[in-house]
């Protein structure tokens, strides 16, 4: 918008903004442009805008007017001329001055400098950016700002696509017009010559009359268009250009000078940093939207996952659910046993009875009988009140008794007779007490192995695995890490009040990578840690402990190979009690391959190989 200042003998200059067809000037106080001095005519001169130019006219023939020291009865206006009005000095500009109209006349601003002035007016540019809620909103903003202060016709805001790489065409991003209104075809009203080498060359460009530039000149689309005035400045954010800032008036000429192409420069660059972070929460805002929409059609209860292996056990545990058979729940520590245990109990006919947890292995061994039973007062020292065991609390619910490996064998043995007859006994007393319960078992040992050693009854065993739910180990579940990790993070960045909202790709591919020894309970543990000491909006590999050296090692196929046929002989000798002969036959195999792999053995087992070195080899058949 076009300004006239008035510079007083005394006082600071005011500035008024020419939003009229017609503005007369003078000195009296009608007048648009009210000019306080003796010197000066009543209605001394008006100025008249036709749409393209800005023409001055005089009102009073006797009044005396200078343009740039010259007489002149009327002329047109150019951006930096100086009229004088009688004694008055007063500067034409075709673009919003820094210090607007308002700052101008503001007492409180007289004594700001320009330096100052531009300060203030970007960092309320940045306050108003920071306010605006979407991408398309803040580039509406900025558009505005910049025609504004530029006194451009038009503003564009181009972007581009990193994914396409160099060879990416900025598009269109948002458009608008002096009347703060979207263009249509805002393609069509550039110059892509013209951005082209400002994303190019990452500089700005000022054209003050494009159809006569040396270099813009024969550009079909600076012809075709009838381009005046032109100024573009890039949009680079951590040395990559992202997009380009790009201000025109078709018609006026010489409408920008260097001081406006630096100023245009100065707003993009603050611009592409806040522009930047609004993007990306943009692309944050996405990512929870597209997570939320997954886990509706991945998530069973409080379960996540997509892959065969768990898929077959959501199968399986929607057809046990609602029987009151036995569960046995295997798998490594950490895959989230206790959650399909929670999940029969939810899908179960006993849903409105208790769900009482027993974890096996963290009981002393002296006092699991009274924590699984109950006892009497007196039973033992300290017993000072009777109190009712986990399978009384139970009733009429379900039992989870987990870690199930770590029960101690007389407890086994007292466990079965509990669960085929349905009764208890409380310790101290001899009177029986009927249990209507569902139990659940849950464990990450071999119970098979601990039965050939001893170490659990095989009756029970039975008792308790009359349906078995195995859980894969989270390395051998696919893309869904990324999900429970995604999950994981968006629910504890909530609780944790972090700033965190997201993994960087880096990230992501380090998690795919990792072996996750500890599965779920580990990579929730990880992602705690890391959202509480983060200082970063994303998540990066060292926030998540996981650097190159922690990443699953890849070997050449022979050797893995190799490795597991080792371990898988190996295996087969220690069943065969270290018989090397019935450890060929059953192989099938020349028995001087397995004094090859005893051989082999002498050595060190490569790191991460895994196996178990067998009992000392003999020949007994």
């Amino acid at each position: 918008m076009a300004t006239i200042r008035f510079f007083p003998s005394e006082g600071a200059p005011v500035l008024t903004a020419l939003h009229k067809p017609l503005s007369t000037i003078g000195r009296a106080l009608g007048n648009d442009i009210h000019l306080p001095d003796a010197s000066v005519a009543s209605h001394h001169a008006q100025i008249v805008f036709n749409g393209r130019d800005f023409q001055l006219e005089e009102v009073d023939r006797e009044a005396e007017i200078l343009i740039n020291g010259k007489k002149k009865r009327r002329a047109r206006l150019a951006n930096g001329d100086r009229v004088t009005l009688g004694k008055a000095l007063l500067g034409f500009s075709m673009f919003t001055e820094l210090g607007d109209a308002r700052g101008a006349e503001n007492p409180e601003s007289n004594g700001e400098t320009g330096d100052i002035a531009r300060l203030r007016r970007l960092h309320s540019f940045s306050e108003r950016l920071m306010m605006s809620r979407s991408v398309d909103e803040l580039l509406e903003t900025l558009l505005d700002d910049i025609i504004d202060l530029t006194g451009g016709a038009r503003g564009v805001v181009l972007l581009v696509d990193p994914s396409e790489g160099k060879d990416s065409t900025p598009r269109v991003r948002v458009s608008r017009n002096v009347q703060r209104e979207a263009i249509q075809d805002a393609s069509g009203v550039i110059s892509d010559s013209i951005v082209r080498q400002v994303i190019e060359t990452k500089r700005p460009v000022i054209v003050s009359d494009a159809l006569t530039d040396t270099t813009f000149g024969k550009s079909e689309s600076v012809i075709s268009l009838k381009l005046s005035s032109v100024m573009c400045a890039p949009l680079v954010s951590q040395g990559d250009v992202i997009g380009a800032l790009y201000v025109a008036n078709d018609e006026v000429k010489h409408l920008f000078d260097r001081g406006q192409l630096e100023l245009l420069t100065i707003f993009a660059a603050q611009s592409s940093l806040i522009l930047q972070n609004a993007m990306l929460l943009s692309a944050l805002r996405a990512d929870k939207e597209k997570l939320s929409a997954d886990l509706l059609d991945k998530r069973f209860g409080e379960i996540i996952g997509a892959c065969a292996s768990m898929m077959e056990v959501f199968r399986k545990l929607q057809k046990v659910a609602a029987t009151d058979i036995s569960v046995l729940i295997t798998g490594e520590t950490g895959t989230g046993k206790e959650l399909i245990a929670r999940e029969l109990h939810r899908r179960s006919n006993r849903v409105k009875g208790p769900f009482i947890t027993v974890n096996c292995g963290a009981i002393p061994e002296n006092l699991i009988e009274s924590e699984m039973f109950g006892h009497v007062k007196g039973a033992f020292t300290g017993a000072i009140a009777s109190r009712a065991g986990q399978f009384q609390q139970a009733d009429g619910g379900t039992l989870f008794l987990d870690e199930i490996g770590e029960l101690p064998l007389g407890m086994q043995v007292k466990l079965l007779r509990a669960l085929q007859e349905r009764i208890v006994f409380r310790v101290g007393d001899s009177r029986p007490e009927k249990c209507d319960i569902r139990v659940v078992a849950a464990t990450n040992r071999n119970l098979d192995e601990m039965i050939k050693t001893g170490e659990f009854r095989e009756d029970l065993y039975y008792r308790l695995n009359v349906v078995n739910l195995w859980l894969p180990p989270l390395r051998e579940r696919g893309d869904d890490v990324f999900i429970i990790a995604k999950a994981l993070l968006s629910k504890f960045a909530d609780e944790l009040k972090s700033a965190v909202r997201g993994f960087s790709p880096q990230a992501l591919s380090a998690i795919k990578k990792y072996p996750w020894p500890g599965n779920i309970r580990q990579l929730e543990n990880r992602i705690k840690k890391a959202l509480v000491l983060c200082d970063q909006t994303l998540l990066g590999p060292a926030d998540l402990d996981l650097g190159a050296e922690e990443q699953l090692q890849i070997v050449p196929l022979e050797k893995a190979k190799e490795d597991f046929q080792r371990q898988y002989v190996l295996g087969v000798l220690e069943r065969n009690n270290g018989n090397r002969t019935q450890t060929a036959r059953d192989l099938g195999v020349d028995p001087r391959t397995i004094f090859r792999y005893l051989e082999k053995e002498q050595n060190p087992i490569p790191s991460g190989a895994g196996g178990s070195v067998p009992p000392p080899a003999t020949d007994r058949d």
